[in-house]
């Protein structure tokens, strides 16, 4: 039985605090609509192209912005804080 993983952009997230940018910045930099923003405020999957956009704006690669983890660790950790 395989587990069943999810996405965490907590590694964006942090990235944007160390660079000093907001989630508004990102958007612009990138070239992201406010939607694609949200879902990753919410760890929802979003298309490869706006993972591309992302990397490419910040000179990053897709393991620094998103980690796979567990989906029953992420949802204890959004429970519970």
């Amino acid at each position: 039985m395989t587990k069943q993983m999810t996405v965490s952009y907590k590694r964006l997230w942090k990235l944007l605090i160390d660079r000093d940018m907001k989630k508004k910045d990102l958007q612009a930099a990138a070239g992201i609509s406010p939607s694609s923003v949200s879902k990753l405020s919410r760890n929802e999957n979003v298309s490869m192209e706006v993972l591309i956009k992302i990397c490419s704006a910040l000179g990053v690669r897709f393991e620094d912005i998103m980690e796979l983890v567990p989906a029953a660790a992420e949802e204890r950790k959004q429970i519970h804080g």
